[in-house]
């Protein structure tokens, strides 16, 4: 029964998290998941537990979406997903937690400094475009984690929020139905699996829902800073795990 509360948990922080930074399930769900999973499943459920939240909002600001601006991101991002999932089936434990905690590091830091600076992009060239979506396909692959980069991305080219939001999540959208089938048809994600999932989703909807009623009352600055800081310690955790 330990495992239902550790993916309750999970799942409700990512979900929080989601709701108030509009990014980072991904990335809390990994966490906590290689606890429990392999680190290539976990990233599997962590993908498959924010589905229903996902598309509700693809749903949502469908009218706002422009394809133009996601199917050659998305084209070079998935191509590279797919290359680094096959590579994540080879590659030892250790070495994948060692990627999995320098990844987090650099995304703490990384995001602690964008917020303490309050940097904003306003345009990005296609090569930049181009290395985003092969670093974000490359992770993701590995670790269910593709949205940092891919989130900068797209709100720097949206010319408005609900474009950003419809580019965004019809993006991850596309992205959980390829490599989900992908992870089921090779093996890595198996019927038992779904247990994580359904429970996960619970806890995710929770989140959501506790975001949305406490997002006027928070900090919200302070709030980043100190999930930037628990994404980094969890990183150090891991590169020391992994030694």
């Amino acid at each position: 029964m330990s495992w239902i509360v550790i993916i309750i948990l999970a799942a409700l922080l990512a979900g929080f998290v989601q709701g108030v930074t509009g990014f980072g399930s991904g990335i809390v769900m990994m966490i906590f998941l290689p606890h429990l999973l392999p680190i290539n499943q976990s990233a599997g459920v962590s993908t498959l537990t924010m589905l229903v939240a996902t598309i509700m909002l693809a749903w949502r600001y469908r009218k706002f979406l422009k394809w133009r601006q996601l199917v050659v991101p998305f084209l070079i991002y998935i191509v590279m997903a797919i290359s680094s999932l096959y590579l994540s089936s080879v590659l030892a434990s250790g070495y994948l937690k060692l990627l999995l905690g320098l990844l987090l590091v650099i995304l703490s830091i990384y995001y602690s400094i964008m917020n303490w600076k309050s940097i904003t992009i306003k345009a990005i060239p296609t090569l930049i475009m181009v290395i985003f979506a092969l670093i974000s396909g490359f992770f993701n692959g590995m670790f269910g984690i593709g949205g940092p980069l891919m989130a900068l991305y797209f709100l720097t080219i949206s010319d408005s929020k609900e474009n950003y939001l419809a580019n965004l999540q019809t993006f991850f959208l596309l992205d959980t139905f390829v490599m989900t089938s992908l992870r089921f048809s090779t093996g890595i994600l198996k019927a038992d699996n779904l247990k994580f999932v359904i429970i996960g989703i619970i806890g995710a909807i929770m989140g959501t829902l506790l975001a949305n009623r406490l997002v006027t009352h928070l900090n919200i600055r302070l709030m980043k800073i100190f999930i930037y800081l628990f994404i980094g310690l969890s990183g150090i955790y891991y590169l020391f795990t992994a030694i």
